[in-house]
């Protein structure tokens, strides 16, 4: 009989680990509430008063519960249904396949978590190290997209300004990157947008004192390249994603890029 309880016991505890960060309480709660039903799990204790133990209970029973409401609720409002938000879908005539979310590490895929910086709500921050993209909100929030960031990426930090925008850009690589890659000279008028482009779905334009610094945050057509360091392109995103933070933003955003973003104002990856 002990043998079934404990192995209900580590089942329960496995489910709830894997889920989205459990309150060390409630995790408590639950081992406690599966060894108390053993016969042993007291024996060292002295037993309580019948009333005593009542109490105990009730109080206990109590806490629980509230822990267990405040968890779901937080569990219902952090969870995503990334079956639904990576779908294959139509943007403006053009196919986007679905993108296999199972393939990728889950921290960079979207989500809401924490975020305890000053910046005002709207601001975008790069983490070139952690290659995260924060669209800071309202309440301590921020909502945080993997990217990868090309050695154009790695080369620049800074304050910018999101000052113009496109849908299905046009990819004009520059002169220093044909000098670099003889081969991209095909494109020097220009590659129009459609799937195939190396800009995806969405770029975002960065200028620093009117000018434009040649960096974008913007779509790909190479999806499982996030997380990674790229061999080209500036800050790059799962076209799903780039939609999605398009839809967000309007123009003249605050872009913060930096190395890394100070540990103590973003939630630590291993809670999540």
């Amino acid at each position: 009989m002990s043998r079934v309880m404990w192995d209900r016991s580590s089942k329960a505890t496995v489910v709830f680990n894997s889920a989205v960060r459990v309150a060390p309480v409630l995790a408590m709660g639950l081992v406690l509430q599966a060894c108390s039903s053993s016969g042993s799990a007291t024996s060292t204790y002295a037993a309580l008063a019948p009333s005593e133990q009542l109490a105990s209970n009730t109080s206990s029973l109590g806490a629980l519960q509230r822990s267990q409401r405040i968890q779901n609720s937080r569990i219902r409002s952090e969870q995503f249904d990334y079956g639904s938000i990576y779908a294959a879908m139509v943007d403006e005539g053009n196919q986007i396949p679905a993108f296999d979310y199972t393939r990728m590490n889950r921290k960079y895929l979207r989500q809401r978590v924490n975020y305890y910086g000053p910046e005002k709500a709207g601001t975008i921050i790069v983490d070139a190290r952690r290659r995260h993209l924060y669209l800071v909100e309202r309440g301590g929030k921020a909502m945080r997209y993997g990217i990868a960031v090309g050695k154009e990426g790695y080369g620049w930090t800074g304050n910018s300004i999101l000052q113009w925008k496109q849908t299905w850009p046009t990819w004009t690589p520059p002169k220093e990157m044909i000098e670099r890659k003889p081969e991209l000279a095909k494109y020097a008028e220009g590659l129009k947008g459609d799937p195939n482009n190396p800009l995806g779905a969405r770029a975002m334009y960065l200028f620093k004192n009117g000018k434009d610094t040649l960096y974008r945050i913007h779509g790909t057509n190479k999806p499982y390249s996030i997380g990674k360091a790229a061999s080209s392109g500036c800050f790059r995103m799962v076209n799903q994603d780039v939609i999605d933070l398009y839809s967000r933003v309007g123009n003249r955003v605050a872009v913060q890029v930096r190395p890394e973003i100070q540990a103590s104002l973003i939630e630590r990856e291993d809670s999540r």
